[in-house]
């Protein structure tokens, strides 16, 4: 298993599936995670994520009645140091719309970019191929760093 490589500084984004292994532990990505929560409490790095996250997040433990997850969810992005959230803001949409144009993204992948292209973020990290064919995102996919 490769290392996830963080940027020497600026912002790094991560989407909700990042969130989700992390809270939940799903491994092997929990542990491929695991350097860059060490560095947002060190405050050595800074995560951003969407508003949308938290949607994201909340829908399987609202559905399942499992408040303790949702709890662990509310407590990282809305009330850790360690992940700021950034508004679905007009300014957002507008760019997420532009996205869509040109790349063909679901609406919820494009709010993703248009967030963390408006922070200006030095890394996007995802277990989502298709944010790979967005010309210049510098996107991380945590499938590929997995050994063979």
């Amino acid at each position: 298993m490769g290392p996830l490589t963080l940027p020497t500084n600026g912002l790094i984004y991560i989407d909700a599936c990042a969130v989700i292994y992390s809270v939940e532990r799903v491994e092997p990505y929990s542990t491929l995670l695991a350097p860059l929560w060490k560095s947002a409490r060190r405050q050595t790095a800074e995560i951003l994520t969407s508003e949308l996250s938290l949607l994201e997040v909340l829908v399987r433990p609202l559905h399942t009645g499992n408040t303790a997850l949702e709890a662990l969810f509310r407590d990282l992005l809305l009330a850790s140091q360690e992940v700021s959230l950034i508004p679905v803001s007009r300014a957002v949409i507008e760019r997420a719309a532009a996205v869509r144009a040109t790349t063909g993204l679901r609406t919820p992948d494009a709010i993703h970019v248009a967030s963390a292209r408006q922070s200006r973020c030095r890394s996007f990290v995802t277990n989502d191929p298709v944010f790979s064919r967005v010309a210049g995102l510098p996107t991380v996919i945590l499938h590929d760093l997995l050994s063979p």
